[in-house]
């Protein structure tokens, strides 16, 4: 009547390593100053060529990623950064 059932183990494997979730570089209150006139700062989400530097790779939130592309696009309008490399 009673049906046993195999007890698998779980194996763990070494080659799966522990991803740590990434937090958002800003904070919710700092998102705000982020200016287009600061442009020390916005040079470090830019590349050499002038292209903006995604999220997964400069560590913001979707949310900041998404404020700090309008304010680079700002920044490049009255050409404070440029649109490309020279």
């Amino acid at each position: 009547m009673f049906i046993k059932k195999k007890i698998v183990k779980k194996k763990v494997d070494p080659k799966k390593k522990f991803i740590k979730k990434k937090i958002c570089k800003f904070k919710p209150e700092e998102i705000e100053t982020i200016d287009y006139k600061d442009v020390n700062r916005l040079r470090y989400f830019i590349t050499e060529r002038g292209k903006i530097i995604p999220g997964r790779i400069s560590g913001a939130g979707a949310k900041s990623q998404r404020y700090l592309t309008r304010q680079i696009k700002r920044a490049r309008q009255i050409a404070l950064l440029p649109f490309v490399a020279e």
